[in-house]
């Protein structure tokens, strides 16, 4: 068991009261009777499966939320260095050539208007996290319970990459195409392919969007748990802090 036993608080009870005694605590042992102590021993029971379920469902829940939160406002990926989505790697040579030819400010509206697509298609994946946490089985909670700090971001990671991609993608490219993110990509990659003797570009935008957007939510989402699983005053609700309070013990 993962959890202290019944047994185990009678003896610290007992331990309690005979240092309290020695201590000269004789008024509170007056006060303090067998049947409050045999209360007390009482309301500490183990957790059940439903408990260690439902608690880690609800980190989930809330650390999800606070993620998405965090990145769905103004900046949320722009102004954060550690999310901010940058030019497009493989194609990373476009934006210094266009730099050298004087085209630099059309490289950062277009970095600038990447980032607020992914800021306002972020909450796109609340629903489907959502969803998500809901399958989550006894096995995989104990097994997330027992991991390391970020155990629970990474099945989530796990899981559920493929299908947040496939239907996180479509969220994104209606969000790049009402902010003419796309418009800003065609013009980067248009004024590149003009430049004579280089050679031309393509790139998927809306998936390299979607991917980076994702990696920002979840690196968001383990900062979350990490807070949940060591931090007291994360945890905000009655069952968090009965299930993840007994991993301070």
């Amino acid at each position: 068991m993962l959890f202290l036993k019944i047994k185990t608080m009678k003896k610290i009870y007992i331990i309690f009261i005979f240092a309290t005694f020695l201590l000269g605590g004789c008024d509170l042992l007056q006060n303090l009777t067998l049947s409050d102590i045999q209360k007390n021993i009482n309301t500490v029971k183990p957790l059940t499966n439903e408990e260690v379920i439902s608690g880690l469902k609800e980190a989930l829940k809330i650390g999800t939320g606070n993620a998405i939160s965090i990145l769905n406002k103004t900046n949320g990926f722009y102004g954060d260095p550690l999310v901010k989505i940058l030019f497009p790697p493989e194609a990373q040579y476009v934006a210094d050539k266009l730099y050298s030819v004087g085209m630099g400010k059309l490289v950062d509206d277009f970095i600038k208007k990447m980032n607020e697509g992914a800021e306002a298609a972020v909450v796109k994946a609340g629903p489907i996290f959502t969803n998500a946490i809901m399958t989550m089985s006894f096995t995989d909670a104990m097994g997330i319970l027992k991991g390391p700090d970020n155990a629970a971001t990474q099945y989530f990671k796990d899981k559920t990459s493929a299908q947040l991609a496939a239907a996180f993608k479509p969220e994104v490219q209606a969000v790049l195409n009402q902010l003419q993110v796309t418009k800003y990509w065609d013009d980067v990659t248009t004024a590149y392919n003009k430049i004579p003797f280089t050679k031309k570009v393509e790139t998927d935008l809306a998936k390299y969007v979607t991917e980076k957007a994702m990696d920002g939510l979840f690196l968001k989402l383990a900062g979350e748990e990490q807070k949940i699983r060591h931090d007291p005053v994360a945890r905000t609700t009655d069952i968090l802090k009965r299930v993840f309070g007994s991993l301070d013990k």
